[in-house]
């Protein structure tokens, strides 16, 4: 266990951290989920917001910007081809 009073309060700040990443990530996945099960319609009012939910994480660095662009990039080929 630290020791310290600033390690013990970076492992609190850390958790916090972790399950607030953790809950914005899976929230991210199941409104891509949901993108590609929607029609045309649906599908065009939500793309906007997966695409900003999505560049939230990547400027969190909670994923890659590269991952982020592949996202993206695949779920407005999926929205066009519908």
């Amino acid at each position: 266990m630290a020791n310290h009073k600033s390690a013990l309060k970076r492992i609190r700040n850390s958790e916090v951290k972790r399950l607030r990443n953790r809950y914005q990530h899976k929230t991210t996945r199941n409104a891509i989920k949901k993108l590609k099960g929607a029609d045309k319609k649906e599908a065009e009012a939500l793309f906007p917001t997966v695409v900003a939910m999505i560049d939230k994480l990547a400027k969190r660095n909670v994923i890659h910007t590269n991952k982020a662009s592949n996202l993206k990039s695949k779920l407005a080929k999926h929205v066009a081809a519908l």
